[in-house]
Parts: C-alpha cells; sequence; structure tokens
C-alpha cells in the first residue's frame, strides 16, 4: 500500500444511534461536503481524498486509523 496521505482510510463504529461523520474540504475554505449517520453496530470506512482533508464525528463510536484507536464521547 502507497504512503501517499491521499490513500488514508479510517474506520468508523457508531457505538451508538444517530452518530454523524461529516466530511471536511480542502482548499482556503473548509467546508461540509458529506455527511453520513450511523446507528449502533453500523460501521463506515472512509478515505481521505484531494476533496476530503478531515472527518468530524459526532456521538460515540470507535474511531480506528493507521495511527491506532480512540473513542469519541457523546456531548454531555
Amino acid at each position: 500500500m502507497s504512503k501517499n496521505p491521499n490513500s488514508e482510510f479510517i474506520v468508523i463504529k457508531a457505538i451508538e444511534d444517530g452518530v454523524n461523520v461529516i466530511g471536511l474540504t480542502r482548499g482556503s475554505d473548509t467546508r461540509f461536503h458529506h455527511s453520513e449517520k450511523l446507528d449502533k453496530g453500523e460501521v463506515m470506512i472512509a478515505q481521505f481524498t484531494e476533496h476530503t482533508s478531515a472527518v468530524k464525528v459526532r456521538g460515540r463510536a470507535i474511531i480506528q486509523t493507521s495511527h491506532g484507536e480512540i473513542e469519541s464521547e457523546p456531548k454531555k
């Protein structure tokens, strides 16, 4: 597999219903360009591309990357 940062994948697994996954654009103005809603147990595999520079996760989910794993927390 290439070490090109644009080919990086992340895995997001929802721990609760209603987890939002939001893709953000590259460029001088960062904007939302895609959004998905995951229910408990659903998994999404996302890739960074020439259009996607960041991913925002809202809700409880496990996020796995080549750099490790982290669990997001719900808003209190």
